[in-house]
């Protein structure tokens, strides 16, 4: 579980932390309980016993993965054209203003 290592070590001072059903396990729970972060993870199917989460903030959680998926839909975004941050940070930008926008 080297991913979730890594988003434990992360997480330090956030209130709470949105994953999907991937990192649904006890040993990721306790770590970011022990943090003092609120992990909103919801359980997998095949738990016996149901986990309490925090449905309406999970449901939030897919916003921000349509935004990502709607600027991929932008070529100059997917490909990364730009050789300079700061012009890719301004076409980033721009894109998300249109695809909100729209």
């Amino acid at each position: 579980m080297k991913g979730a290592d890594l988003l434990i070590g992360e997480t330090v001072g956030m209130k709470r932390v949105i994953a999907d059903r991937g990192y649904d396990a006890n040993r990721i729970r306790a770590a970011l309980r022990e943090q003092g972060t609120i992990p909103v993870i919801p359980g997998r199917r095949n738990r016996k016993r149901p986990i309490q989460f925090d449905q309406r903030r999970y449901k939030d959680r897919w916003r921000v993965e349509a935004m990502f998926c709607r600027l991929k839909d932008f070529r100059r975004i997917a490909t990364h054209y730009d050789k300079l941050a700061r012009n890719f940070l301004s076409a980033v930008s721009l894109a998300a203003a249109v695809a909100f926008w729209l």
